[in-house]
């Protein structure tokens, strides 16, 4: 999805929201923007870009821990972080999301604010939790967190954090009006169409309930509850690393997504926390440091069956014979199906034709290097996007649609949705193919 949007906007000029809606920053397209332009289609870069990312923020948590207790601490809140972030509770296979970059900007903007020995670090502080707010909203609570610590510690302080706060925000705004961005588009993409009927947000309670319940207490998360029990106790107050776990613990809850990933925002401050109750203790009670460090790392260490599992697929690159697919039972097919599939649609469609993928097909759609009718191109199913994708495709009718045969499709696609697929290649479209599962129906010559 967000190679697309980059891809539509670097090559296409056609900004997000506008060349594709997603719920995702400008910002965080540049990034597939950027890879597109440079290096085609491909998914490595933003994953590696990520991983680099991600590793830079474990070692800034190691510096914030050792320039306030030493680096006996740094070196057990990076094993907590850069350990924890890999979990599966986590969602540690996913460098490439917003999350990511969002973290990192918070992990060094409380760097320079903790560390700062002149004024201009609280300014630089707030600069660069700007740009985490750039990438993700929910950097808006941590900012709280910020605000409030900056209150603490003077009214200069404040007001240079905030100038530094708002000089970012200015900046970001500008730039995505000299790129022609809509502000309303991200309003309506980023905020409101999120928490309506049929987004993802718009669960029960009871739903909500059973996503909380695993997020916080059904994955490994529950191994820093102790550690963070024990800070709490040694400190006896709420200082700047308790506001930023509990205003991130907020608003985990006003998203109300509990996605996995979503964890690791709050990773970041729970090793913190670990690493300066450990190191106290240890202090305290005089323990061995590498028996220590032994523990943490059996404890904390990721058990992830994907680099194991994907070994294969990287030296046979997910190849699929044809004949494997369009018979009973009609599979799902894998990325490398996909990948082939799209590379079909690019070789028997010309550049400037339309096509549209029905479902989930943002990976067909990708790899066709051809544009969609709808920004609406993987589906989204809230009233907005809905009365949206049935505007565009009567305004532009596709040279080609793919619909798929699996039963994912109906399991996961609203009935109006396929319904509406259904009427329009009925009307306007003849059968052509099978291919990998999906229905190929072509244009209908007029005359």
């Amino acid at each position: 999805m967000w190679h697309y949007i980059g891809r539509n906007w670097f090559r296409h000029g056609l900004v997000p929201y506008k060349g594709g809606a997603d719920n995702k920053s400008p910002l965080f397209f540049v990034i597939f923007g950027l890879s597109d332009r440079l290096f085609g289609v491909n998914y490595w870069v933003p994953r590696v870009l990520g991983t680099m990312v991600q590793s830079a923020g474990i070692f800034y948590v190691y510096k914030i821990a050792d320039h306030i207790s030493g680096k006996q601490a740094g070196l057990l809140a990076m094993s907590f972080y850069g350990l924890s972030v890999l979990w599966h509770g986590a969602d540690g296979k996913y460098v490439s999301f917003t999350e990511t970059y969002e973290v990192f900007c918070i992990i060094i903007s409380f760097y320079f604010f903790l560390t700062s020995k002149n004024k201009k670090g609280y300014f630089i502080s707030g600069l660069l939790i700007a740009i985490g707010l750039g990438f993700r909203l929910s950097a808006l609570f941590v900012i709280e967190a910020l605000f409030i610590t900056s209150i603490q510690k003077g009214r200069m302080f404040t007001f240079l954090f905030c100038l530094g706060l708002l000089s970012g925000i200015f900046a970001l705004a500008l730039a995505g009006y000299l790129a022609g961005i809509n502000f309303h588009d991200i309003f309506t993409c980023m905020v409101t169409d999120n928490f309506g009927p049929g987004s993802i947000n718009n669960n029960d309670f009871i739903t909500r309930m059973v996503q909380f319940y695993n997020l916080f207490f059904y994955s490994e998360a529950i191994m820093f509850y102790p550690l963070v029990l024990v800070y709490i106790f040694i400190k006896r107050k709420v200082d700047w690393l308790i506001l930023w776990a509990f205003f991130v613990f907020i608003g985990i809850n006003v998203v109300g997504n509990y996605a996995r990933v979503d964890l690791k925002e709050l990773l970041p401050a729970m090793s913190l926390m670990g690493g300066f109750a450990l190191a106290h203790l240890i202090d305290t009670f005089r323990i061995s440091m590498r028996k220590i460090m032994f523990i943490i790392w059996a404890c904390f260490s990721p058990r992830l069956l994907e680099p194991f599992v994907n070994i294969q697929p990287l030296f046979t690159r997910g190849v699929q014979r044809p004949e494997n697919f369009c018979h009973e039972p009609f599979i799902q097919p894998d990325e490398g199906a996909a990948r082939q599939l799209g590379l079909w649609v690019k070789a028997n469609t010309r550049p400037w034709e339309k096509v549209y993928v029905a479902g989930y097909g943002s990976q067909v759609q990708a790899y066709s290097e051809r544009l969609s009718p709808s920004i609406y191109f993987n589906v989204t199913q809230t009233p907005i996007a809905k009365e949206r994708l049935f505007a565009d495709m009567k305004k532009t009718k596709a040279a080609m649609i793919l619909v798929p045969l699996f039963p994912e499709y109906k399991r996961w696609v609203d009935a109006d949705l396929r319904q509406y697929v259904d009427q329009l290649v009925a009307a306007n479209y003849y059968f052509d193919r099978c291919m990998f599962n999906y229905s190929v129906y072509r244009l209908k010559k007029r005359g």
